[in-house]
């Protein structure tokens, strides 16, 4: 049983940070987007040095169910697998609430060397991903090699973005606000409008042809 219906809900989604392992600082690119966007709140996943993956899907759930209209996820690092994880073990129809997710160099943890603070988010899902996503990897991150991040990304369902050599993709790689990030970003968004106005022209058309149906029984039977 899907828990959501699908909606043609036209309003700007809601951008929904995710951090990863001991959350995102003050140079970090999602921290700059929330101070300067105006669409993005990030989810206090908490235990931030020491995260638990059943504790991290339900803070993101919490936080998916109390947004009011269309999301998008930016997430970076282990909040990846806390993407992932949702995505694998609720039920939403495709596209609705979460209308897309922006997947910043996931992690490996399904590597013997992982360490055992982010160890247990593996092994990694493999399930296809309810909604559009994109997959971002580096290719000098030190947490997973470039195939593995095209492997993940593909059993995911998601599209694949080299983002060249940017370590980690985080405050240490120098971004800033990360504009490449922010125009990926905005390829979602408009994805979640153009899904919404094809929603809406659908929905006249299924009274009509329900109404169509009887009228034709009524002929049938008259």
């Amino acid at each position: 049983m899907e828990r959501f219906g699908h909606s043609g809900d036209a309003r700007q989604p809601v951008v929904l940070t995710i951090p990863g392992l001991n959350n995102s600082g003050p140079g970090h690119w999602q921290t700059l987007w929330e101070e300067t966007r105006g669409d993005c709140e990030r989810v206090d996943l908490g235990s931030w040095a020491s995260p638990s993956r059943n504790s991290w899907v339900t803070r993101l759930d919490a936080a998916i169910r109390a947004a009011d209209g269309p999301i998008i996820l930016a997430a970076h690092s282990l909040g990846c697998l806390a993407v992932a994880w949702w995505g694998a073990l609720q039920s939403q129809a495709y596209g609705w609430p979460v209308t897309g997710a922006l997947l910043v160099a996931p992690p490996d943890c399904d590597r013997m060397e992982t360490p055992e603070t982010i160890g247990g988010f593996g092994p990694t899902p493999r399930a296809q991903l309810p909604f559009p996503s994109i997959v971002v990897a580096s290719r000098n991150d030190p947490y997973i090699f470039f195939e593995r991040a095209h492997s993940i990304g593909k059993n995911w369902g998601s599209s694949f973005v080299d983002a060249g050599y940017c370590g980690h993709i985080n405050a240490e790689s120098g971004l800033g606000e990360w504009r490449f990030g922010q125009a990926l970003l905005e390829k979602l968004i408009d994805n979640a409008h153009e899904q919404a106005s094809a929603m809406r022209q659908l929905r006249p058309a299924i009274p009509l042809a329900h109404q169509e149906r009887r009228l034709a029984a009524l002929r049938v039977n008259g």
